[in-house]
C-alpha cells in the first residue's frame, strides 16, 4: 500500500549552543548522521526536539539549517503545531516556501476539554488559510502531553474534509487499540507509531512506519524491523532488532527521554555541549553518567 508518509522517521533532538540558542551547524550534522544510519526521514521540532521551547523565528532557522546541510525537503517532516493558529500558519507557509510539504501538526493545545468540533475548526482554519495544494498534514496525537486528544471520529472527519491534505497521524498515545482502529477505519491513511515497543506488531497490521525519539539512539534497529518485518527468513534478525529498540526505549523512559538522549550523544562525542537542554528541562545528572554508560553498552544486539 502506498502511503503519504512511511518508513522510519527520527524525532530528532535539537542541539544547543552555550547560550541555549539552537546550534544550527550541529542540527544539520545530526540530521545527516541519522539519515546515514538508516532513517528514511527526520521529524524536526517535535516533542523530542523541544519544539515548544523555541520561538517561531528559531523554528524557521532550525528547518533552514537542516536544508542547508543537504537534507532534502522530501526527507523532512517538521513540527508546526503551536497554540496560536496564526503562528502555525506562518510556520506552514515557511516550510512550503523552502520546498518542505509534509508537516506534523499538533492541535492548539492550551485550552483543555475542547470539543471535536473546536479541534476540527482549528485544523480547518489552518488548512483553508494556507490554501496551498502542496500541503500534506500529519496529525499529532499525544494526549498525555498535549491533553488535547484526537478522537477516531475526528480524524475520520478531517480526512473526509481534506482528503488530499490530511495524509497521516503520529500516534504517541501508546494505545494499540486506538492505532489499530485508525488503520481499520481509514485504508490508505498513514498511521505512524510513536511507541517503539508497538512497532513490530503495528507494522504487521498495516502501520505505515514510526516517528520516534528512540531513533536518535538505535536507528539501525528500527530500520531492520521496518525493512524485514514481513520476511519469515529474517524473523530472528527482526526479533533481535525489536528487542534492542525496546530496551533503548525502556532506558530513555527510566531516566527522561530528552536529557538522556543528549547525554548519550555528549558521551559518545566527547563534547559536553551536547547535553544542553532548555528550561524547564534540566540536563542529565552527571552523577549518573557512569550508570547510563553501562546501560547503553549493555543494550542487546
Amino acid at each position: 500500500m502506498s502511503f503519504g508518509i512511511s518508513g522510519v522517521y527520527c524525532a530528532a533532538v535539537t542541539p544547543l549552543n552555550a547560550d541555549l540558542s539552537p546550534d544550527l551547524k550541529r542540527v544539520g550534522e545530526h540530521c545527516l548522521g541519522l539519515l546515514a544510519d538508516g532513517c528514511h526521514g527526520i521529524a524536526l521540532l517535535g516533542t523530542t526536539g523541544e519544539a515548544n521551547s523555541f520561538s517561531v523565528a528559531e523554528r524557521k532557522a532550525i528547518l533552514e539549517a537542516a536544508l542547508a546541510a543537504g537534507v532534502t525537503p522530501e526527507q523532512l517532516a517538521p513540527g508546526v503545531g503551536v497554540a496560536a493558529i496564526p503562528d502555525t500558519v506562518e510556520l506552514v507557509r515557511h516550510a512550503l516556501g523552502t520546498g518542505v510539504t509534509r508537516v506534523v501538526m499538533l492541535p492548539p493545545f492550551y485550552y483543555k476539554g475542547v470539543s471535536d468540533d473546536g479541534i476540527f475548526a482549528a485544523y480547518a482554519r489552518i488548512i483553508e488559510v494556507v490554501a496551498d495544494p502542496r500541503l500534506k498534514v500529519v496529525l499529532y496525537h499525544i494526549p498525555q502531553t498535549s491533553a488535547v486528544p484526537l478522537s477516531r471520529p475526528l480524524v475520520k472527519r478531517l480526512i473526509a474534509a481534506f482528503p488530499d491534505t490530511v495524509i497521516g497521524l503520529k500516534d504517541s498515545s501508546g494505545d494499540y487499540g486506538n492505532m489499530q482502529g485508525l488503520v481499520e477505519d481509514n485504508p490508505g491513511f498513514a498511521v505512524m507509531v510513536g511507541a517503539d515497543p508497538l512497532f513490530l506488531p503495528f507494522l504487521k497490521i498495516g502501520g505505515a512506519g514510526c516517528i520516534t525519539a528512540t531513533c536518535n539512539l538505535v536507528p539501525g534497529a528500527l530500520r531492520t524491523v521496518y525493512n524485514h518485518h514481513a520476511d519469515p527468513a529474517r524473523a530472528a534478525e527482526v526479533d533481535v532488532a525489536q528487542t534492542r529498540l525496546e530496551a533503548a526505549r525502556a532506558l530513555l523512559n527510566a531516566y527522561g527521554q530528552i536529557p538522556t538522549i543528549k547525554a548519550v550523544f555528549a558521551d559518545r562525542s566527547g563534547d559536553p555541549g551536547w547535553s544542553r537542554v532548555r528550561p524547564p528541562l534540566m540536563p542529565f545528572d552527571p552523577a549518573r553518567l557512569g550508570e547510563l554508560r553501562q546501560r547503553v553498552a549493555a543494550l542487546p544486539g
